[in-house]
């Protein structure tokens, strides 16, 4: 299951609200009619998020040849520049797995169907040589700490890190996930990841919206060992988990500079951080998820603090949706980054538009281009990433389309 599929069953979750499928003239640089006439930007993000976890945008099915899953790599590539898009956020780590050669975990299922089973080339190094020869910049994106899908630690190849060391391991939701709790889990995960970002020269590190997991009804995450050695001194195990998060995300920052100094770290959130009625700070939103009380992780702080260099909230809900506005939390991410060093991009849910199962407003092919009018009104806002690879390419109803007629009409280059 994707990341947005679990996301969608979080967002379903709105309090008061019957259950809903979930989820800039910037500075004038678009042109004077915001439809691309005028002069190019100088820059600004037009980026995508290209999913692996359970093949979701590629490769299109486990166990395709070398050939085959080459070629459909280098389509999504050629599909991105024709759509005038600039970045891609590829995902290399969807589940304590890699698609480089890793000497920390196995090679990912996704690619042959057998965890750990050599694919016979490198993802990740072609992504990388590929987009640059595009133009393109490529971002290593990675899921820090899941595991599986599943719950049975005997499915995961024999060298996984998880079976070496089941302590590190919390079943929950149906799901394994590595326990943020334990200074060596994150000491391993970061060392996973950077191994990529060292050997490849990625012009960005991301992570996703998981941090803690998304909350299941009637569940609790197993972490009391976790708390009693190390939760000391904290009001209560939410404040305790929120500093490992903190951890995390401060570490990472460090590493990545150290490692490859001209690589960006950014991060894209579920896009509520608190509600108003939890929070003065809080977004005018009814949402029932908030990263900071659900998923440990202090989104406004990261940005206030400026320890990431871009966010990328998940603003996956159409203008005038009752319990989460996009028109309402955009304006209120804009003024969290305001005078901070931190770039706001935001992030649109493509995959919605023409999808029967949502609301009117996505079956108008405008809604997104009116996502970019609204955005214009905000100076922090820098660009955009859509979710996801397969629906640029599929454009049902021809949204992705119209914004590249509205607001791509000159090329721009991604932000440094």
């Amino acid at each position: 299951m994707s990341r947005r599929a679990f996301a969608v069953a979080a967002l379903s979750a709105f309090t008061m609200m019957p259950p809903a499928s979930a989820a800039p003239g910037r500075d004038g640089k678009h042109g004077k009619d915001g439809k691309g006439g005028g002069r190019a930007p100088v820059s600004e993000m037009r980026g995508v998020w290209l999913a692996t976890v359970a093949n979701r945008d590629w490769p299109s099915k486990p166990g395709l040849t070398v050939t085959q899953q080459r070629a459909e790599l280098l389509t999504h590539l050629d599909t991105a520049v024709r759509n005038r898009l600039n970045t891609i956020v590829f995902q290399v780590r969807p589940a304590a797995d890699a698609l480089w050669p890793s000497p920390y975990e196995p090679w990912s299922q996704y690619l042959t169907g057998t965890q750990g089973q050599d694919p016979g080339w490198d993802p990740l190094g072609t992504a990388v040589e590929e987009a640059h020869a595009r133009g393109l910049h490529l971002h290593a994106w990675f899921n820090p700490y899941r595991v599986a899908a599943h719950t049975d630690p005997t499915r995961l190849a024999a060298s996984h890190p998880a079976r070496k060391n089941p302590e590190w391991v919390v079943p929950y939701g149906g799901k394994l996930y590595y326990n943020p709790g334990l200074p060596e889990v994150r000491a391993f995960v970061q060392d996973a990841m950077l191994d990529a970002v060292a050997k490849y020269p990625v012009d960005g590190v991301h992570f996703d919206d998981y941090f803690y997991p998304y909350p299941v009804a009637g569940q609790s995450f197993d972490d009391d060992a976790a708390y009693d050695e190390y939760g000391a001194g904290f009001p209560d195990r939410a404040a305790w988990r929120r500093d490992n998060i903190d951890r995390l995300v401060r570490e990472t920052a460090g590493r990545v500079k150290e490692v490859r100094p001209g690589a960006r770290f950014g991060i894209s959130p579920f896009g509520v951080w608190r509600n108003a009625a939890t929070d003065p700070l809080g977004s005018d939103s009814r949402a029932g998820v908030q990263t900071y009380d659900d998923l440990h992780a202090d989104t406004r702080k990261w940005v206030r603090e400026s320890w990431i260099d871009y966010i990328v909230p998940q603003l996956y809900w159409n203008i005038g949706f009752a319990a989460a506005d996009y028109a309402k939390l955009l304006p209120w991410w804009a003024e969290v980054a305001r005078g901070t060093s931190t770039q706001l991009y935001v992030g649109e849910a493509l995959y919605k538009a023409g999808d029967p199962a949502q609301p009117a407003a996505w079956q108008d092919p405008a809604e997104l281009s009116r996502h970019l009018t609204l955005a214009k009104e905000h100076a922090q806002v820098r660009g955009h990433l859509y979710f996801a690879a397969k629906d640029v390419a599929a454009d049902r109803i021809g949204a992705r389309a119209r914004v590249v007629a509205d607001h791509y009409g000159q090329p721009a280059s991604p932000p440094r």
